[in-house]
């Protein structure tokens, strides 16, 4: 079984009964079909040939308005119990994605598009619906009308039999031929869908860098040819999707015209009785018509595995376990790297870190871009598990699957805020004092401002509040749940001065007596650390105070003398 099938199996046994509902009355409305044709060529021969009366065919006739009133129940039951199974597997399937997707973190995800990831969650789920609301209660109406039908008619008419049991292979072997065409183009018209919908959303994102560098137009006319490429797609589906339906209506057309020639013949030539050849003839569109709905649906059934394949691909990935975090009352949390190595494929970000940070200290992280630095960080955060050697908090190894690690306040240098209320940016779900993080983090000043003060939407990506705003908020967040350990990725940059100043107290305030880590680039930042660690390629180079850095004249006073050189600039 492919992983595609594989995935679409297991979000079925998520919505077992509402599915298998669907099922059932699919199946038992294509039976009472049957039934109604029965009852039909009865009422109809015993008023036509035998003579019988109205009024002695009440019951009969009460019986067909309840038989069409029982196929129109169990389709819209159905429909009902279909959808309700489509929305329970959709959900299931969205819940099992973002779970991945949090699981794998930022880095892990790295080479993946933001636009590629957004259309996989959307576009990709959408598509696997009409599978569970449409496609499998299509088979199991084939799995039971047209068995149902050749058990019937073979014993009254073994010809009118044969005729059904001969085009049947010829049917499906020519809806499998023309299906794989079809499939093949579904899947090319997915990928040009994803493509195109990916680009365009990282296209808005990046719309004011595209306005700033003159480059709007080259991006129209790239949208334009994806745009195009994708109606071109779409066209080659649809073509093969009436091609399809031509075929199957050609051979459903012919075999019922052939049972009806056969039916005709003999009936005048007395060999075989009105009911008999009216009732066959009423069942032969009902054996075509579930085959004739399973090809129109195996449309939904091949942009469902399209779209399914896709998100197999992301489920494969590997992912840690979710890390159990735990409240702690201690104040500062101990950390310990041995021997950590960490690999982005062939690079070695990390080489061989040993470092100790003791419960309380605040160490600052100094050094080039791409020394490590930030993959230190990951390493703590989760977002990535070291190639070899042993990360551990309190003695805690963060390896382990059952680790139960301390929470960890973070404020990245680039802040990011969602589409939701000021206080929920804040909070994150979590518990806590808002108004006095945003004190501490000098936002109360842009909450006051504001419509509707906490309670005021902000839109994605800050629009209503001001960069600076922006990492204030990033701030407010790290102070709204206290934590033993503190990573901090140069907070300040985008602050001004005074109000550089002020948060850079409040966070003084906030670290003591918990355990800090900040990735510096500033002198400010830098001199107050307790101990300056130097990373160069991955590795450790320096560490120690600011002074005796600085008198030892190795990389650390190299990097210092530079700074200084820039300011004076």
């Amino acid at each position: 079984m492919s992983a595609a099938a594989a995935l679409l199996k297991s979000m079925g046994a998520r919505s077992r009964a509402p599915l298998g509902l669907s099922l059932g009355a699919a199946a038992a409305s294509a039976l009472a079909g049957v039934a109604f044709a029965f009852v039909l060529a009865r009422v109809v021969d015993a008023v036509l040939f035998r003579r019988a009366d109205l009024a002695a065919s009440v019951g009969a006739l009460a019986g067909l308005a309840a038989l069409a009133a029982l196929r129109a129940v169990l389709g819209s039951l159905a429909d009902i119990a279909g959808f309700d199974a489509a929305a329970t597997a959709r959900r299931a399937l969205f819940e099992r994605l973002l779970d991945h997707v949090f699981a794998l973190g930022p880095v892990r995800l790295a080479d993946v598009s933001t636009g590629d990831l957004t259309a996989t969650l959307t576009e990709a789920v959408a598509a696997v619906e009409p599978y569970y609301r449409r496609w499998l209660p299509t088979l199991a109406t084939v799995a039971a009308a047209p068995l149902a039908i050749l058990a019937l008619v073979l014993p009254l008419d073994w010809e009118s039999g044969l005729v059904l049991l001969g085009g049947l292979p010829l049917f499906l072997l020519f809806m499998v031929l023309v299906g794989k065409g079809a499939e093949k183009a579904s899947s090319a018209q997915w990928a040009s869908l994803a493509r195109l919908g990916g680009h365009l959303l990282d296209a808005v994102q990046g719309l004011r860098d595209l306005k700033l560098f003159r480059a709007a137009e080259r991006e129209i006319a790239v949208v334009r040819a994806m745009a195009d490429e994708y109606r071109r797609e779409t066209m080659r589906v649809l073509r093969l999707a009436f091609l399809s339906a031509l075929v199957l209506e050609f051979f459903a057309t012919m075999s019922i015209a052939l049972i009806a020639v056969l039916i005709g013949f003999r009936l005048l030539s007395g060999e075989l009785d009105f009911r008999t050849g009216f009732f066959i003839l009423l069942l032969a569109p009902q054996f075509y018509g579930p085959l004739r709905a399973m090809g129109a649906e195996r449309h939904a059934r091949m942009e469902a595995v399209a779209a399914a394949e896709r998100m197999a691909a992301l489920l494969a990935r590997a992912a840690p376990s979710a890390p159990r975090i735990v409240a702690t009352a201690k104040g500062a949390a101990s950390v310990r790297f041995e021997n950590v190595c960490v690999r982005y494929g062939e690079r070695e970000a990390l080489r061989d870190v040993t470092l100790d940070i003791a419960p309380g200290e605040h160490v600052a992280l100094v050094g080039p871009s791409g020394a490590g630095k930030s993959s230190l960080f990951s390493v703590l955060l989760g977002f990535v598990a070291p190639s070899s050697g042993r990360v551990s908090i309190d003695g805690v190894d963060l390896a382990g699957s059952d680790a139960a690690r301390p929470p960890i306040a973070y404020a990245p240098q680039r802040a990011h805020v969602y589409d939701d209320s000021v206080a929920a940016n804040v909070a994150l779900g979590r518990s806590g004092d808002l108004a006095a993080a945003l004190e501490a983090a000098r936002a109360k000043t842009i909450v006051d401002r504001l419509p509707n003060g906490a309670d005021t939407i902000i839109g994605e990506s800050g629009q209503g509040v001001s960069g600076g705003e922006m990492q204030r908020l990033s701030i407010a967040r790290a102070f709204f749940a206290p934590a033993p350990l503190v990573l901090f990725d140069e907070p300040t940059a985008h602050l001004d001065a005074d109000t550089e100043s002020a948060v850079g107290a409040a966070i003084d305030a906030f670290a003591r007596g918990r355990t800090m880590i900040t990735i510096a680039h500033r002198l400010a930042t830098i001199r107050k650390a307790d101990r300056i660690v130097v990373l160069e390629a991955g590795r450790i180079v320096e560490q120690g105070g600011h002074a005796a850095l600085i008198a030892r004249g190795g990389v650390y006073a190299g990097m210092v003398a530079a700074l200084e050189s820039e300011a004076a600039q």
